[in-house]
């Protein structure tokens, strides 16, 4: 125990999967505790939260750690080839409009719900959103504005645009983390009641469920005992994909910025758009679409789907590993300002779902496309089935384009509530 906390990848890896081997066992018991612990409890924020005990208990030290690096450039790409490889695009479209229409409420909720919570937090505590010149809480603020609608990329372009004190900004990042994990706690808490929220929300599933059994009852047909050779060809189809996608995300990310202004320049809108990170997604979600045209697709019998199943656990619990309980009250003001900022964000997206009818899933997705971004989103469809996953990725990928305009738009919003 002297030795602690952990920091060799292979150790952490090993308690990471501890914590899902030990999920999955308990909750495929069906009688007593365990039962009735996981008709509350989701298995997936059970794999989110015990690597999070075990940061908050310094059992592990996650900033010593690659594997939410290997899990998020490795296994994530992978898990979106084998996860649309069976993928129905004009299914996806008969979604409809309400999916975009919760990702903008979503992202509405984040530009308006800044400058609020500031507003708030002014009347009890106007020290605690003060600072002047580079150190304003705006300033760092509005980093977290840019996580919060698109990702890391969006953040890093509001640090370079406001230039927040770069020794202050730790605090921020601590805020975003702490919050935004909270958020998504709650978020796959409300997946194992989806149905009852669908009835109170009185939503239209009927397109949702439609693709559901369209992808299940294919997967029927194809479905067989999976042999060496198709775990060799899905390996193959995945992480030869998740090389393609690397090289040409980085390549294309590289040509962006040394061709265009726009992009090269951080203090640009649309700078953003050269993340390497973003494009290796799209390139990701491009194969496996280009995949689903072809014999491909077959493979969903053998368990694809299933496959990217397990990759996206180990990225939920890498992810989980990020969050410290332990330091949720270490800066009680900027973290109040945090929290009723997303409160804000979730009950404008309650709001407008209600009006429209809207699903539980297009409110899920649509609010981690915008907070969790690329990483998050495409889980949080993963969970309600795997055929949804697309729209997670679409959504996300849409947040990057919009997510540094409308963080900049937030940024002089709170600018304005601070001075008030």
């Amino acid at each position: 125990m002297n030795q602690l906390p952990f920091t060799e990848d292979t150790v952490i890896f090993g308690l990471l999967c501890l914590c899902l081997g030990f999920v999955f066992y308990t909750s495929s018991i069906k009688t007593g505790f365990w039962k009735k612990f996981y008709a509350i409890v989701p298995t997936v924020l059970m794999c989110y939260l015990l690597p999070a005990i075990l940061a908050s208990l310094g059992i592990v030290k996650e900033e010593a750690s690659n594997t939410y690096y290997i899990a998020s450039r490795y296994l994530l790409p992978a898990a979106l080839i084998l996860m649309t490889l069976s993928i129905d695009l004009k299914a996806i479209f008969n979604l409809g409009s309400k999916a975009l229409i919760m990702f903008l409420t979503g992202t509405a909720g984040i530009i308006i719900g800044g400058p609020v919570a500031i507003l708030i937090v002014s009347i009890f505590s106007p020290e605690t959103v003060g600072g002047a010149g580079f150190d304003a809480v705006w300033r760092g603020l509005a980093t977290i504005a840019g996580s919060w609608i698109g990702g890391g990329a969006n953040q890093a372009a509001m640090l370079e645009v406001f230039q927040y004190n770069p020794e202050k900004f730790g605090g921020m990042v601590l805020i975003d983390i702490v919050v935004a994990n909270l958020w998504m706690a709650i978020i796959l808490l409300g997946i194992g009641r989806s149905k009852r929220i669908d009835g109170w929300l009185k939503a239209d599933t009927s397109s949702i469920e439609a693709l559901k059994e369209k992808v299940t009852e294919h997967t029927k047909k194809i479905a067989r005992i999976t042999s060496l050779h198709d775990f060799m060809m899905m390996t193959f189809y995945a992480f030869a994909g998740v090389g393609i996608a690397h090289l040409l995300g980085h390549h294309f990310a590289d040509f962006l910025e040394a061709n265009f202004e726009v992009i090269r320049n951080k203090e640009k809108i649309l700078s953003s758009l050269g993340s390497k990170f973003l494009w290796m997604v799209v390139f990701a979600t491009c194969i496996g679409i280009g995949l689903s045209f072809t014999k491909a697709k077959n493979y969903e019998g053998a368990g694809a789907s299933k496959i990217g199943g397990v990759f996206i656990y180990i990225l939920v619990a890498t992810i989980g590993m990020k969050m410290d309980l332990g330091r949720v009250l270490e800066n009680p003001g900027l973290i109040a300002i945090g929290l009723i900022w997303i409160s804000f964000h979730a009950g404008l997206l309650i709001l407008v779902a209600k009006l429209i009818k809207a699903p539980y899933f297009f409110l899920a997705v649509g609010s981690q496309a915008n907070v969790g971004g690329a990483a998050s989103a495409p889980v949080v469809a993963a969970e309600f089935h795997p055929s949804l996953t697309s729209v997670g990725i679409l959504l996300a990928v849409f947040g990057y384009v919009v997510g540094t305009a409308g963080a900049y738009i937030c940024a002089l919003l709170m600018e304005v509530a601070s001075q008030v």
